[in-house]
């Protein structure tokens, strides 16, 4: 189970690291059904990436896998080419959504977007260790 106190957690540790890589985020951590937990627009984190972390907890949540990996298959000629398209267009395909584990079970996600996608990933790892 994710808590809020779990997320309140992750959250804080993502943005330790959004502050040392200099970028303000939109950091989301979203539960075992992919419903939204706990949300952190740092200030000045550009507000259409806050739709956007959202929906890579829920990718990295519905799919079990993270978003920076999902991309990597999902390029044209990929097996999941198209599948962007899907779940009413909530599928993000680019870095920054990680699921959470908890023995070994996914029991949640963390989506970090308002960055490169190699800072968003670091950001969303930063707080992954800390769940």
């Amino acid at each position: 189970m994710m808590t809020l106190n779990d997320a309140r957690r992750i959250i804080a540790a993502a943005e330790k690291r959004a502050g040392e890589v200099g970028q303000p985020m939109n950091i989301a951590v979203a539960d075992a059904g992919g419903n939204l937990v706990a949300h952190v627009r740092m200030d000045n984190a550009w507000i259409g990436s806050i739709d956007i972390s959202i929906k890579k907890a829920y990718t990295s949540r519905a799919f079990d896998i993270a978003t920076k990996d999902l991309a990597e298959h999902s390029q044209s000629g990929g097996q999941f080419f198209g599948i962007h398209a899907s779940n009413d267009g909530r599928i993000m395909i680019f870095a920054g959504g990680i699921p959470l584990k908890r023995d070994g079970k996914v029991v949640g996600a963390i989506g970090v977007s308002g960055g490169s996608g190699e800072q968003d990933h670091a950001v969303a790892e930063a707080g992954a260790a800390a769940f």
